[in-house]
């Protein structure tokens, strides 16, 4: 049975993230699959609809967001909203977000009389430092808030199961299924094993670290600028690549400058999906020291490349990387961080094996494997609905 998906977001191209990442990719395979997506996202500036699949994208209009003018937040309303969906006659809505364009799917789904699933991505209470007051009852009624809308939701998809876990204490009953973004394993492998270097004019014998994410406070790199100022002093021929942009890109360089190690970091800024794969592929040791991932989608892409990691064990990260397989699992403590990058630098045969296992380990996290599992998740969940006779599929009350 073919399906007709709709999926709200609050962010999608040309914003990057890892939710983006992640609607793209199960896009890609669920429409390779004969299944019809369509995206209901924000509007970007002088973003122009040019590929033939933004045909299936309805833009809402937006304003820029005050902390991030990056990022679109999207006026969820538009007269055109009404026949474009009696036309499409959606099977299901998938949300990727509890805000804006997600609760205006919610709304759609019940007035539709279908399945609605949303898959948690972030962990929002973990985002409070930027709201300037009150930041221990803002992360509690966030909680709740996430918590009450998983509860008004069909299906509720987690990248790990941690993140289930961590749901389930916040009082969510909903049923709630682990299912990680899957990697396009082969776009992330390419024969270019250099291209940092010559894009960058870095030193031949040099030996690259790459972390990649946005540059927000949430994702520490200030922790990973300290990592590396020790890393640096006891093997002097390595460089830090930071891959993304972002609200604290300023500090970050500031905080190099005074470490003494500016002439080491290379801020890249923002890299197409192709170049990213490139970066990957020219470094060899990635690190990460987020605290607020759900999934870590970056370290499983990593892991494609043959890269072992070394990141800081939090959330769903602990379950992306196997500790003393394919990379080292650590406390936040920059001493314990430092010290298992050296220990990759120093062990080549140790680099090696890890290397392979990081390398074979992607293959779990296969896009194909992962999108057939959300496609029988989407099955279950209709049939679910079709049983239950409040809803009468398609049908715009």
């Amino acid at each position: 049975m073919s399906l007709k998906i709709g999926i709200f977001t609050d962010s999608y191209r040309p914003y990057t993230s890892g939710v983006v990442r992640s609607i793209e990719t199960f896009s890609e395979e669920l429409q390779a699959l004969g299944h019809e997506i369509y995206i209901f996202a924000p509007e970007y500036p002088n973003h122009h609809q040019e590929h033939l699949h933004e045909k299936k994208v309805f833009r809402f209009s937006s304003i820029p967001a005050p902390t991030n003018h990056d990022y679109a937040l999207a006026v969820p309303f538009s007269i055109r909203l009404r026949p474009t969906l009696k036309k499409l006659g959606l099977d299901v809505i998938h949300v990727h977000s509890p805000f804006l364009l997600g609760r205006l799917g919610a709304r759609c789904a019940k007035k539709l009389n279908i399945p609605l699933v949303f898959t948690f991505h972030t962990l929002y209470d973990q985002y409070v430092h930027y709201v300037p007051i009150g930041q221990n009852i803002t992360k509690g009624i966030t909680r709740k808030y996430c918590a009450d809308f998983c509860n008004h939701c069909d299906l509720v998809i987690v990248p790990t199961g941690i993140i289930g876990d961590h749901l389930q204490r916040w009082g969510v009953k909903t049923e709630i299924q682990a299912l990680p973004t899957g990697i396009n394993i082969d776009s992330f492998r390419t024969k270019e094993k250099r291209w940092l270097y010559k894009k960058f004019n870095i030193g031949p014998t040099e030996k690259i670290l790459i972390s990649v994410g946005r540059l927000g406070k949430e994702k520490n790199f200030s922790f990973i600028l300290k990592s590396f100022s020790q890393i640096n002093l006891e093997y002097p021929q390595t460089t830090l690549v930071l891959v993304g942009s972002g609200p604290e890109k300023e500090a970050l360089v500031n905080s190099a400058k005074e470490l003494g190690i500016l002439n080491k970091v290379i801020f890249t800024g923002t890299l197409s999906k192709e170049e990213i794969a490139k970066a990957y592929n020219s470094a060899h040791i990635f690190v990460f020291a987020s605290v607020t991932e759900t999934q870590g989608l970056v370290v499983g892409e990593a892991k494609a490349a043959g890269l072992p990691t070394v990141a800081v064990k939090a959330f769903g990260i602990s379950e992306m990387v196997v500790d003393n397989v394919d990379g080292f699992l650590t406390g936040l403590d920059i001493s314990e961080f430092a010290g298992k990058v050296k220990l990759l630098l120093h062990d080549e045969d140790l680099w090696s094996i890890m290397s392979q296992n990081a390398f074979n380990n992607a293959e779990y996290i296969s896009s194909t494997r992962c999108a057939q599992q959300l496609l029988n998740h989407y099955y279950n969940v209709i049939e679910k609905c079709n049983n239950n006779k409040k809803y009468k599929i398609g049908k715009l009350s």
